[in-house]
């Protein structure tokens, strides 16, 4: 193991550590873990298994990644954490591995940024590349799209989804789908804001696709259309791109009703 591992630092003998890894002082690795390779664990993280890391993972500091899902109904299944690639946890971020009846496992995809105090509740999945601001919560059960930003100190209710490249304004309380490409933003009563233009453009959306995002929007939000009626025009009248047919799909899937 050519890592460099503070003496203090408690690793459970049964616990795969790769190559390269650093793992800070009173840094806990308790038994059924898995971690990659080029991966930072920072003073005082705690892992718990059964919890797999991908590689270049950092843990800053003081992290708690893969402890038991707060859950009343848990009663020591074993279920388990499953993390990508390159993502940073700061400062006393949690992860709770899943539960039996949720599927097994809580997910997170690649190059993520969870700010200090975010929280990842039992059988949520994340995908890759979206931010998460300061204390950031998800409830169980709840599913994030790539690209999604969560403003700090958002909360969002447990089976929601929160959909691609959306935008969750800071203090936001979610209790339905967050649309996709749409800022969203506000309290117990959150609205939509308009499609977050300046986001797509910065993650590389052409002029005529977020012209026709907004135009679907615009279709759903504003034209005074039933949900099924603007959908009609959404699928028959607009470009057919993948965003488009995403941004129907997604709404077509919406169980819990819509952020609007």
């Amino acid at each position: 193991m050519a890592g460099r591992i503070h003496p203090t630092a408690i690793i459970d003998e049964s616990a795969v550590i790769s190559e390269d890894v650093e793992i800070g002082a009173w840094a806990i690795i308790e038994a059924d873990v898995q971690v990659g390779r080029g991966c930072v664990i920072g003073p005082w993280s705690r892992i718990e298994g059964p919890a797999i890391l991908g590689e270049r993972n950092r843990l800053v500091s003081h992290c708690s990644i893969g402890s038991p899902p707060q859950d009343l109904k848990f009663q020591g299944e074993k279920t388990e954490l499953r993390i990508g690639d390159d993502n940073v946890f700061r400062e006393f971020v949690t992860v709770n591995r899943g539960t039996a009846g949720g599927g097994g496992s809580t997910t997170i995809g690649s190059s993520n940024f969870f700010m200090a105090y975010a929280h990842v509740a039992h059988d949520c999945h994340v995908g890759s590349h979206c931010i998460f601001g300061n204390a950031a919560t998800l409830a169980g059960h709840v599913e994030v799209a790539d690209h999604a930003n969560i403003g700090a100190f958002a909360a969002v209710h447990q089976f929601c989804r929160v959909g691609a490249h959306a935008f969750i304004g800071g203090f936001t309380v979610v209790t339905q789908d967050v649309l996709p490409y749409v800022k969203t933003v506000g309290g117990r009563e959150a609205k939509t804001y308009g499609v977050n233009t300046i986001g797509l453009q910065r993650r590389g959306l052409s002029k005529e696709t977020i012209s026709a995002i907004d135009s679907a929007y615009r279709l759903l939000i504003r034209s005074k259309l039933s949900v099924e009626a603007a959908l009609e025009r959404i699928e028959n009248e607009l470009p057919d791109v993948p965003e488009v047919r995403y941004f129907a799909a997604f709404v077509r899937g919406a169980k819990r009703g819509l952020i609007r």
